[in-house]
């Protein structure tokens, strides 16, 4: 496996990732997968910015992609990014999200960021478990604030300072 920076040629790959969880899981509140041309934009707009957008790759496929976008747009948050990491269905549980989250964690404080916060949609165990495991600690919870296949869903919030950043 490799973790490679993204391009604009993995946009179709991400969308199917993507809208399996959209469809299947409470990771993402979304309920509607994006088009294609939705990510390859997003890929374009994200890399404009410096921001890290990365993807992991097995046999020439991609398996899993993660990305950091400025947590919020107002000028204090410039420091702070949060993460996006979605692993393909049929390799969970492989080691992909722990490669993928520690890359972009790595390239997230190679950009300047000095905080990353994790916006855990249904506040999924094994992402929880995952962001644990790197490091993020629990920074709050947001209760009932979803709704998805018929359920009312939490948001969880974890958070880690990088290397450089001033301890929260």
């Amino acid at each position: 496996m490799i973790v490679r920076d993204a391009s604009p040629n993995d946009a179709a790959a991400i969308a199917a990732i993507y809208a399996h969880h959209v469809l299947h899981g409470t990771a993402t509140f979304d309920t509607e997968p994006l088009p294609v041309e939705s990510w390859r934009q997003k890929i374009l707009e994200i890399r404009s910015r410096g921001w890290p957008i990365i993807v992991s790759e097995q046999d020439g496929a991609v398996t899993g992609y993660a990305y950091a976008t400025q947590f919020r747009d107002r000028p204090a948050y410039a420091a702070t990014c949060e993460n996006s990491i979605y692993v393909a269905p049929d390799v969970l549980g492989g080691g992909i999200g722990t490669a993928l989250l520690s890359a972009l964690v790595e390239r997230a404080s190679q950009r300047g960021f000095e905080q990353v916060i994790a916006v855990i949609g249904g506040g999924e165990p094994a992402s929880v478990a995952l962001h644990a495991k790197l490091g993020f600690v629990h920074a709050g919870r947001m209760r009932g604030v979803g709704r998805k296949f018929g359920r009312l869903l939490d948001t969880v919030y974890m958070q880690r300072t990088l290397p450089g950043g001033a301890a929260a």
